[in-house]
């Protein structure tokens, strides 16, 4: 049984954590995110810290922070106080990556932070433009085309050591073809040289590479979900053509480590509203994305197993990033 001083304390903890999280959505908080304004990471932060107005905090003000890979950014929320008022949206390779292929890393993406939830998710495509011929209408075909040019066979990527370049790497090897990923400053310049026909091939987000298929200046062959993007119903997955590739890309919030989970409770149970929200939802269409809801636990599992299946790839390929 329950005594009265027993119900009084129980009530005075409750009190005592309903008001910390009070304190803390009172506060202007600060999304921090690690590339330039106008970028895909960036746009979505902006529809996310809007919809946490209210049910989290009365300011979610969108902080851009780029530099050294989105690594500055990190290590900025890794080293704030741990109160609810600085978050970081994050694509998942800086920490499902980046572990892998940086020799030293100042963080760990599990010890020293606090992961609260993604927000969406989306797939890569792969590629082919005027380079290759018009009778290329599959990965199958593609793979004998490149066995048959083997100096051709390079694919463009958005950037070294991103997701992408071992979404590439994975399918050279299911492939058993030789396929040199050559790197440029983001999709753009990638898939342009695809469409001028410099390169063969490239992979990159569906939501650049959209548009270009449906104009008809390149061919996506393949993405690569774990089933048909509803944004590209009539591409076949690269599973369905027997090549074991599945890559589905988040954008996530991680908070500073120890934060109370009191308050990581609270941002959760609020992005769960936003990430639901019509704003949200047509948002993402516009970058062929769609919205992802995990609790913090769910979440840490995700990236748990993130970091177990991207360690081999990272390895056999033999890239090490370099600052």
């Amino acid at each position: 049984m329950i005594d009265r001083r027993q119900l009084l304390a129980g009530s005075a903890a409750s009190l005592f954590a309903t008001c910390a999280v009070a304190q803390t959505v009172k506060k202007p908080v600060h999304m921090i995110v690690g590339f330039p304004a106008g970028g895909g990471t960036d746009v979505t932060a902006r529809v996310l810290a809007e919809g946490l107005r209210g049910s989290y905090a009365s300011a979610v003000l969108v902080e851009n922070k780029p530099g050294a890979s989105a690594r500055l950014a990190v290590d900025y929320v890794k080293n704030a106080e741990p109160d609810g008022s600085v978050m970081l949206f994050t694509p998942d390779f800086p920490m499902t990556l980046y572990p892998h292929s940086f020799k030293t890393l100042s963080y760990d993406p599990l010890k020293d932070f606090t992961p609260v939830g993604p927000a969406t998710k989306s797939m890569l495509s792969y590629n082919v433009g005027p380079m290759v011929p018009p009778s290329v209408k599959t990965l199958k075909d593609y793979v004998e085309w490149c066995k048959a040019n083997p100096t051709k066979s390079a694919y463009g990527t958005t950037s070294a050591g991103a997701t992408p370049h071992f979404a590439g790497v994975m399918f050279a090897s299911e492939a058993k073809v030789p396929m040199e990923p050559v790197h440029y400053r983001g999709g753009a310049p990638a898939l342009q040289d695809v469409v001028g026909g410099h390169i063969a091939a490239s992979v990159n987000p569906i939501s650049e590479s959209m548009p270009l298929h449906q104009g008809g200046s390149i061919r996506i062959l393949a993405v690569t979900g774990a089933s048909r993007s509803k944004f590209l119903p009539d591409v076949p997955t690269m599973k369905e053509q027997g090549y074991d590739v599945v890559v589905e890309s988040w954008l996530g919030v991680f908070l500073p480590p120890k934060t109370p989970n009191e308050i990581t409770q609270a941002l959760s149970k609020a992005m769960d509203q936003a990430v639901h929200s019509a704003a949200m939802i047509d948002s993402l269409a516009k970058f062929a994305s769609e919205p992802l809801f995990q609790t913090p636990a769910e979440f840490t599992e995700t990236i748990k197993s993130d970091l177990t299946r991207w360690g081999p790839v990272v390895k056999a390929s033999g890239f090490v990033a370099v600052d």
